[in-house]
C-alpha cells in the first residue's frame, strides 16, 4: 500500500488549503485514516481521523471547525479540508491508513495504530 499526500503550498492566514491522499491497491475501504502533522522541531500530532466508511470522523482541537476530513472509496482518495489557516498550522502534513474492523465507527486515534504512511505534504501559511 502506497499513500501520496499532496496539495500543500504557501497560503497567507485566513486562507484555505484542500489536501488529497491517494492510495494505492484496492484495500482501501479497508483502512480506517488519519491525518498528521509535524513542525520543525515539534513532535508529531494529530490533525483529524476518518472511519472506513467516511461516516464518523473526529478532529484535533486546534483544527475543529475550521477543518473538514472526507474520503471516496471508489476513488481510493482522501481528503483534508482547512480554512481559516494559522501561522501555527504550518507543518509537513502525512495520511496514514492502518486496518479497522469497525465499518461505520471505528476510528485509530494514535500514531502507532497506523501501518502505512505518505511522504508528507508541505503546508506554509504566513501572517
Amino acid at each position: 500500500v502506497q499513500l501520496q499526500a499532496s496539495g500543500g503550498g504557501l497560503v497567507q492566514a485566513g486562507g484555505s488549503l484542500r489536501l488529497s491522499c491517494a492510495v494505492s491497491g484496492n484495500s482501501f475501504k479497508n483502512y480506517a485514516l488519519g491525518w498528521f502533522r509535524q513542525a520543525p522541531g515539534q513532535e508529531r500530532d494529530a490533525v483529524a481521523f476518518i472511519s472506513r466508511s467516511g461516516m464518523s470522523t473526529r478532529y484535533a482541537d486546534s483544527v475543529e471547525g475550521r477543518s473538514t476530513v472526507s474520503r471516496d472509496n471508489a476513488k481510493n482518495t482522501a481528503w483534508l479540508e482547512m480554512n481559516n489557516l494559522k501561522p501555527e498550522d504550518s507543518a509537513i502534513y502525512y495520511c496514514a491508513v492502518g486496518f479497522h474492523s469497525s465499518l461505520n465507527y471505528g476510528l485509530l486515534t494514535t500514531a502507532r495504530q497506523y501501518r502505512y504512511w505518505g511522504q508528507g505534504t508541505q503546508v506554509t501559511v504566513s501572517s
